[in-house]
């Protein structure tokens, strides 16, 4: 039995192919969900959790027709996060999302990625102007935000836990 795709489009970068994720994917998401870099989307998880949420991935994209890419870095091959975008049935609008996996922080890919992921977004999926969701511990993600231009808007909830609420620049009006 083949396995079935969805049509996640492919995004290119200087140096990132954004796309859908490969099965060979999930010890990188595993791995990243395990550890305790995964407490600001609460985890650690287990790697029963981890599969479950790799699977959610297309499940995603099936029903809403956006979602999450996995980062493959393009010198290597190997996945270096995941970026996107996610709107959950209790949310209040669609995030702009991402994670980067051990040993590619601090290098400016999750910026290269959220940016090409929002304007793509923005584009093709009419997702404008979106938020983000962040732990005010999680310090990086808010620099990160800052860097992408959000602005602190609000406190919010997500899943039972208090967040602050980060707007982004609208990318079609910049256009």
């Amino acid at each position: 039995m083949s396995a079935m795709t969805l049509p996640i489009p492919v995004i290119e970068t200087d140096r990132l192919i954004l796309r859908g994720p490969k099965e060979s994917d999930f010890e990188a998401f595993n791995a990243f969900g395990e550890s305790e870099r995964a407490k600001h989307i609460g985890g650690p998880y287990p790697r029963f959790r981890n599969w479950g949420g790799f699977l959610t991935t297309f499940g995603h994209w099936a029903l809403r027709g956006y979602g999450m890419w996995m980062l493959e870095d393009k010198a290597t091959g190997t996945p270096a996060g995941r970026v996107g975008m996610i709107y959950h049935e209790s949310w209040d609008e669609p995030e702009l999302g991402w994670q980067v996996y051990d040993g590619y922080e601090g290098k400016g890919i999750a910026f290269e990625a959220a940016t090409a992921a929002r304007d793509y977004a923005a584009r093709h999926f009419g997702l404008d102007g979106v938020v983000s969701y962040i732990d005010p511990a999680n310090t990086r993600s808010v620099a990160l935000a800052k860097r992408l231009g959000a602005a602190f808007e609000r406190e919010g909830t997500v899943l039972g836990h208090s967040c602050h609420v980060y707007r982004h620049p609208k990318v079609m009006e910049a256009a």
